[in-house]
């Protein structure tokens, strides 16, 4: 009798036991599965820039040239399925010049080839020819179905298309004679043409003088070159009266891009 009661108390726990394990997997299957955020991976943008993982002997810094585009691309592993990417670039205080405007770009990607678990992220964005050049942050932030946010960021440097340096102009001249005007000038697309404009600072001409206006475009030696040392002898006639005459040196690229510096030079009697 004491056996049978045994082997009833021993099944009775076995059935509770069954179903209390079989009430916990149930639970189990109902709670969510934490998944991973995404991880970017190959963050490339600009020229001259590399992922940091990459190994290379020199460290190459990030650039682009304001009216072109910015290439930027990355791989995205994400175990939750990619529910946005979005890109944000802004300036890092910098001076807005004339004809200049500030540029801020965000925009949020949710094209359907980018929506999976495994995003290759590719696009091409234009930069405004009028953005003040210098360093720009960029951003890319990756959010996933669930919610998970991973972000990645670096400089960039937008620079002009024409950059004039090492300028060397003289500041006064004797009539009769000529002044000197060097400088170095990189131009991306290759230069098409210099000019120079030199005019008077309402100067009255007196008895045996002649108004001087000069304009004059350089091509020889300098047409379609990128990177080139302007070095010229300007001729000032000995009738030209003397005073404060403006200069204006400008440079095209062969795309219509132009480059502008003025200064000023003191024309003297003797």
């Amino acid at each position: 009798m004491k056996t049978k009661i045994n082997k009833s108390k021993f099944k009775i726990l076995a059935v509770i036991a069954f179903f209390a394990l079989s009430f916990q997997s149930c639970s189990n299957d109902d709670d969510p599965v934490d998944l991973a955020a995404p991880v970017i991976s190959s963050f490339e943008y600009g020229e001259g820039h590399h992922d940091e993982e990459e190994e290379h002997d020199e460290e190459e810094e990030a650039y682009a040239y304001r009216g072109s585009d910015l290439h930027l691309e990355a791989e995205i592993y994400a175990e939750a399925i990619v529910s946005s990417i979005e890109i944000s670039i802004h300036a890092h205080d910098l001076a807005v010049g004339e004809g200049e405007e500030e540029w801020d770009f965000e925009q949020v990607y949710t094209d359907a080839n980018y929506l999976v678990i495994n995003a290759s992220f590719h696009e091409h964005i234009d930069i405004p020819a009028t953005v003040p050049a210098g360093e720009y942050h960029v951003e890319l932030i990756v959010t996933d179905e669930l919610g998970n946010v991973t972000e990645v960021e670096g400089h960039i440097d937008i620079l002009d298309v024409i950059t004039l340096s090492d300028i060397s102009i003289d500041s006064e001249v004797v009539r009769g004679e000529d002044f000197h005007a060097e400088f170095m000038i990189d131009a991306v697309n290759g230069i098409h043409s210099i000019s120079v404009d030199v005019h008077a600072h309402d100067i009255t001409p007196a008895d045996g003088e002649v108004e001087w206006d000069y304009e004059v475009e350089f091509l020889d030696g300098y047409h379609e070159e990128t990177e080139v040392e302007f070095h010229e002898h300007i001729d000032v006639p000995a009738t030209a009266p003397a005073g404060e005459y403006h200069i204006t040196f400008t440079v095209e690229d062969e795309d219509g891009n132009t480059k502008e510096y003025e200064t000023h030079i003191d024309v003297t009697a003797s």
